[in-house]
Order: C-alpha cells, then structure tokens, then sequence
C-alpha cells in the first residue's frame, strides 16, 4: 500500500465543497482542513503509485477551486496507533 499526503492550496469560498469532493474519491482516506500556508490536506492510500497518479494528476485537476498542491509520499510508518480506540467516545464501562 503506497500513503501519499497532498496538501492543497484552495479559494477560500469553497474549501468545504472542495473537501466533501475530496472525500468521496476512492482512494482519499482522510481529509483535513489545516492552519498554514495550504488549507486542505489529503491522505491517499491506494495500491501503486499508478493509482496514485491517477487521483493526483486526473481527479484532482478536474476540481474547480484548487490554486496549489504539494504531494508527498510516505516511504516508511513509524507510529502503530489505534486511533479508533484512542478516540472512542463512550463504549462499555467494565
């Protein structure tokens, strides 16, 4: 599995619309709106870096709204959290 990071760059007015598009590609596992110079950052996870070409040069370019993107791609993970526990919110008290 390749991970990719693309932060973008978007017209103010439409970084919801444009995040919510983002969100319903395959392939586009999170979507965050960040501080800083980009406004929108992506994670991609796919199979191969063709896939990866793919969302980034073919779906992506056909968003109205994105000024400027940045991909970077994860080589290595170093971190093995369960984010879904650390987050839970309720569940059985024991």
């Amino acid at each position: 599995m390749l991970t990719a990071f693309v932060s973008l760059k978007v017209q103010r007015d439409k970084v919801n619309e444009i995040a919510a598009h983002l969100a319903s590609i395959t392939g586009v596992s999170e979507v965050y709106s960040i501080a800083g110079r980009f406004d929108l950052t992506a994670i991609i996870r796919v199979r191969d870096c063709d896939d990866l070409a793919d969302i980034v040069t073919t779906k992506l370019l056909k968003i109205d709204g994105i000024i400027d993107s940045e991909t970077q791609i994860a080589f290595r993970v170093h971190s093995k959290h369960d984010l879904e526990s650390m987050f839970s919110l309720g569940g059985a008290e024991g």
